[in-house]
């Protein structure tokens, strides 16, 4: 059987019902247990608001309502969150108004990093591990993954958009954050790698693994934050996380089998990378299209391009190992101060200036008063008033300080916080 990807154009009027119909077309259902817990993956790569960098209001709307107007246990489902060192998950749950939709639909919101029990990997996934590709080597004492997640469906809800580690990211980078500790940068100079081992743990963990990808918005250039936005107008769902992957990519002008991750996946089965052997449902042409993003690697910030030396160039030797010490909040900091306090407050609102002034601009910043207004189909009210965003210049610049301070404080190699650790999954 091939794998199927489906793929709708959407408007703010229709997205609620286009987001029900393209999950149907995808086969949700027949993936994702009525009788077990559903943790909807939230994707937050900027806690500031940034258009096509984290899940959008109207998309984890949009699956909720998919959700209860099929028949699923509103008491099962629940929003689901991780935490990094660089991005505040409580920030962003509330620029990005996750949090409104959460709370409208009155769902439980978990913080995977806040009270919840882990378990180490050998204990949850067997002999699994022998087949890991790098994940052995990046951890040999072994490492802890969330305890809930074993037994449970998950959907992701990542958005369009390029990356400047994996060239693309989507369905199977957006495991990163909830399935790894939270030195994930030890995994950087293999992420390719690590994105197929984490694959094949979601396989073996959960009932059920589908994605709803968002391309209203999506993102070009050296993302997932400092990106130019584009409106695209188009959703995406499948079971196969490799595949929905591809066509993003596809989508964006990329030859998929040329992104290490997804033929990595490819070739070890784990689902399909290669369009020609993909049933494209829906809107067929749509799939069709060839947005010509320049991609992440043309125009990379001062930030990224110090990331890949460190990574992959001439600062690996001498800098990468402290990484792995006491010494890492360095570059945590660095992180911040570079786009959270000289970056967006200096460029976002030149970058977002486009998009904002779009329907899907407008129902964002006229979140508020246009979500209680939605009927059956969508938003038939997004406002009229010009959109803006806030969170600029001074305001952005201030925010960045506590953004700072959380970032010192949540620093593993600092905190003395311990989580709860279970030694077997039953």
């Amino acid at each position: 059987m091939k794998s199927t990807v489906a793929i709708l154009r959407t408007t703010p009027g229709t997205v609620l019902r286009d987001y029900r119909e393209v999950m149907n077309l995808a086969g949700y259902q027949d993936v994702i247990a009525k009788d077990a817990d559903t943790a909807l993956k939230v994707n937050i790569s900027w806690h500031f608001f940034f258009p096509g960098s984290s899940t959008v209001p109207w998309q984890l709307d949009g699956v909720i309502r998919a959700l209860k107007a099929d028949g699923y246990d509103p008491d099962l489902i629940h929003a689901c969150h991780n935490r990094t060192v660089v991005i505040d998950a409580h920030l962003g749950e509330r620029e990005n108004k996750q949090l409104n939709v959460v709370e409208a639909h009155g769902l439980r919101n978990v913080h995977l990093y806040e009270g919840e029990e882990w378990i180490g990997i050998k204990d949850a996934v067997g002999d699994l591990t022998k087949k890991f590709l790098c994940l052995n080597e990046v951890y040999p004492q072994g490492f802890l993954i969330p305890r809930r997640f074993i037994g449970e469906n998950i959907i992701h809800l990542p958005t369009v958009k390029t990356h400047v580690f994996t060239t693309t990211t989507g369905a199977m980078k957006n495991a990163f954050g909830g399935l790894l500790n939270e030195r994930r940068h030890w995994t950087h100079p293999v992420i390719h790698e690590t994105l197929v081992d984490l694959l094949m743990i979601q396989k073996k963990i959960h009932r059920g693994v589908f994605a709803v990808m968002d391309g209203t918005f999506a993102g070009d250039g050296p993302g997932p934050r400092c990106m130019m936005p584009h409106v695209k107008n188009v959703i995406l769902a499948s079971a196969d996380q490799v595949a929905i992957d591809a066509v993003a990519a596809k989508l964006m002008g990329m030859d998929p089998l040329s992104i290490k991750f997804i033929r990595l996946a490819h070739e070890a089965g784990l689902g399909c990378g290669d369009p020609r052997e993909i049933e494209i449902v829906g809107d067929a042409a749509a799939a069709k299209e060839n947005w010509n993003f320049v991609g992440p690697f043309k125009q990379m910030t001062f930030a990224s391009s110090m990331q890949h030396k460190i990574y992959w160039g001439p600062l690996k030797k001498p800098i990468e190992w402290s990484l792995k010490t006491v010494l890492a909040p360095w570059s945590y900091i660095a992180s911040v101060v570079f786009h959270d306090t000289y970056w967006y407050p200096r460029n976002a609102d030149r970058m977002m200036k486009g998009v904002l002034a779009s329907d899907w601009g407008r129902l964002f910043q006229n979140w508020e008063s246009a979500a209680p207004k939605a009927d059956a189909n969508g938003y038939p009210d997004v406002g009229i008033a010009p959109a803006e965003i806030s969170r600029m210049g001074a305001k952005a610049f201030a925010k960045s300080f506590s953004v700072l301070g959380t970032c010192v404080l949540e620093a593993p190699e600092f905190s003395n916080r311990k989580r709860k650790v279970v030694t077997n999954p039953e």
